[in-house]
């Protein structure tokens, strides 16, 4: 239907400049959501499927969701409503991808174990996994190089530290924070606060990782970090630099519960 069409039939009244105006947010929303919900469609549907978290097949799956979910973002371009990345950010960038993997990983070793054994169990015990989820950790991992081997490890090394790392922040915190400040989300400004806002989308953000409490303060630190730079790659390379230096501990020290 065209455009006259369609307002006359809803009795909307624009101006060429304003359904171009739609059209541009309609484009940008398709954009920036579209690789994310692929990613979390092959999640629900790899439960559903009931691909269990010790066989290979998981791996391909993981492989195939990698390379189809950065074919997804390349395909729409979601940076094309963003400038380059800000070099005098990037000093910033890696100091905040390294805080945070740092927080993620501390309160599971054995060192803060042997140091402060209460707080550990208490950490374990309620900021892992959500607290209504009753699922295990494997206890054999699929993406283990002696079992999926050396290609499919890096794979999944490729998927978490780069394809959804990125992908995540341009829904989380390039789309939805500023979505829910303002439909036409293209207008808001990446500096721009709103304190409930800001809280509800590093919640919602937290919910979607196993260890959700940290992930609440990544999502805090995340979206404090783009607010504070205007600068969307700048916290893409942060978020990059952690999942990348959790992927490479998970292999070295095979803390797969990570993964």
């Amino acid at each position: 239907m065209k455009q006259d069409e369609l307002a006359k039939k809803h009795g909307i009244e624009l101006t060429e400049e304003e359904w171009q105006e739609r059209e541009e947010v309609r484009a940008a929303t398709w954009a920036h959501v579209t690789p994310f919900l692929f990613w979390i469609a092959c999640i629900f549907l790899v439960g559903q499927f009931a691909i269990d978290d010790d066989d290979v097949v998981r791996a391909w799956v993981y492989a195939a969701q990698t390379v189809i979910g950065l074919g997804l973002f390349l395909y729409f371009r979601p940076w094309r409503w963003y400038a380059r990345l800000n070099m005098r950010n990037v000093p910033l960038a890696i100091g905040v991808g390294v805080a945070v993997f740092v927080i993620w990983v501390l309160p599971e070793t054995e060192w803060v174990g042997a140091l402060a054994p209460g707080f550990q169990n208490f950490y374990l015990r309620i900021f892992i996994f959500p607290p209504w989820s009753v699922a295990e950790p494997p206890e054999i991992s699929p993406f283990a190089p002696e079992l999926a081997g050396w290609a499919l490890t890096a794979m999944r090394l490729i998927g978490s530290a780069f394809v959804i790392a990125i992908i995540e922040e341009f829904f989380w915190r390039g789309w939805l924070y500023r979505w829910l400040l303002g439909r036409n989300f293209l207008k808001v400004d990446l500096g721009h606060w709103n304190t409930g806002v800001f809280l509800a989308v590093s919640a919602v953000f937290a919910v979607e990782h196993m260890q959700w409490g940290v992930g609440f303060i990544a999502g805090v630190i995340y979206l404090w970090m783009m607010i504070r730079t205007r600068d969307l790659w700048s916290v893409a390379l942060a978020h990059v630099i952690t999942n990348g230096l959790l992927g490479l501990y998970v292999i070295f020290y095979g803390k797969y519960e990570f993964w």
